[in-house]
């Protein structure tokens, strides 16, 4: 991105694409005119570049108009690196806070459903932003907003204070909500979850909303999940709404050692077969738009995907999260049949092609055809209604 053309119109211009396409409706123009992402970014930061794909270093005291034209556009930003630890001016290892795209915000804000005097707890302070947009329009005595960084909360607090708004900002672990200001009317969270915590409906008024992004370990991807709280206040269900990708709480991050599943190197005592299945199908190049990258997790459990691609081929590596069990294949673009190595307990492959035989069968479905139902201790998936939970069984019939 250059700094050439954009000047103080560019935020406005957003904002009229944001209301044409849906994602930011009327009601909420006032605060984000009021309230813009800018007043809450540091010095330095590193925007998510769309041309090279990569984040970039801008610095507002070394190229102010290229600072702002970050702050104007629809891109991620990164505010910390390796919680906190990396405070070099190049990008770090991992990117633990930031501020989320503009679009993102809206849509989640849009899916919230407030209305005047709705008391909203927020999980993720981060930047302050989204407190700053939500308070101005319901009033910071409405707003709680909990942070587990200790040092992202204090900047949050002093940049709401700066344009005036003092919600109670909380420096806390928001898996466990914020029970001293329960309960609330709506829960807002604006990092990546594995594990929806039953914290949040307990603190959650019946009929309440959750708006949260979910997804598995089966890629970084997640999916915006919208839980109505039951009138027992017992459950909470609701439709993924779309994809997205955030950062991940910092309990909840995956890691695990790849090389213990291979102790003897590849392909240790992997079986080979052939695969039909290329990387457009699975859509491995764009994990969060393609229809079934976005819900396999979904589909196949307990499972990690990992994928390199260099040149016109893929390497797309399947670990199992409950035991040993791995599977690679490298696709090659235009290539019918690529050679799969498979071990352990399970399949891999062959269940990530089940699960792909059963999507196309169930006619390419999209997330929104997908739901979350949270009781105490359980998550369970549901596929176009409550009533029909995705059962894992039905998926590895298929075909």
């Amino acid at each position: 991105m250059t700094a050439s053309g954009l000047d103080g119109s560019a935020r406005d211009e957003l904002y009229r694409k944001l209301l044409d396409s849906g994602a930011l409706t009327p009601e909420w123009v006032p605060a984000f005119e009021a309230m813009p992402r800018s007043a809450f970014l540091p010095e330095l930061m590193w925007p998510f570049d769309m041309d090279t794909g990569t984040s970039v270093s801008v610095s507002r005291s070394g190229d102010s108009d290229l600072w702002h034209a970050y702050a104007d556009a629809d891109v991620p930003v990164v505010t910390q690196w390796d919680d906190g630890a990396h405070t070099a001016a190049d990008p770090g290892r991992l990117s633990t806070s930031s501020a989320s795209m503009p679009s993102v915000v809206a849509r989640m804000l849009r899916d919230l459903d407030v209305q005047p005097d709705t008391r909203v707890l927020e999980i993720g302070t981060g930047t302050g932003w989204n407190a700053a947009l939500l308070s101005y329009r319901l009033g910071a005595a409405n707003v709680v907003t909990v942070e587990v960084d200790a040092a992202v909360a204090d900047a949050a607090r002093a940049r709401l204070a700066a344009v005036g708004l003092h919600p109670e900002v909380v420096t806390g672990d928001g898996l466990l909500g914020y029970p001293d200001g329960a309960p609330y009317d709506r829960i807002i969270v604006t990092a990546g979850v594995r594990d929806l915590p039953y914290a949040w409906i307990r603190q959650t008024r019946p009929g309440g909303l959750i708006v949260a992004p979910w997804g598995t370990h089966y890629s970084n991807v997640d999916c915006v999940v919208r839980l109505v709280v039951a009138e027992d206040g017992q459950s909470a269900s609701g439709r993924l709404t779309g994809a997205v990708e955030f950062m991940k709480v910092r309990s909840q991050r995956h890691r695990f050692n790849q090389t213990a599943y291979l102790p003897d190197g590849f392909p240790g005592d992997a079986v080979t077969t052939v695969t039909e299945l290329t990387a457009a199908d699975l859509g491995l190049d764009d994990r969060l738009r393609h229809p079934f990258a976005a819900v396999a997790g979904l589909l196949v459990s307990e499972c990690t995907l990992l994928t390199d691609r260099r040149g016109t081929a893929v390497s797309a590596w399947l670990y199992g999260l409950t035991d040993r069990s791995w599977a690679a294949a490298v696709l090659v673009d235009g290539q019918v049949g690529s050679t799969v190595y498979q071990a352990g307990p399970r399949r891999l492959w062959d269940e990530l092609t089940r699960a792909h035989q059963w999507w196309v069968a169930a006619g390419e479905p999209d997330v929104t055809r997908f739901g979350l139902t949270v009781t105490a201790g359980r998550t369970n998936a549901w596929f176009d209604n409550p009533r029909s939970p995705l059962l894992l069984q039905d998926v590895e019939n298929a075909g």
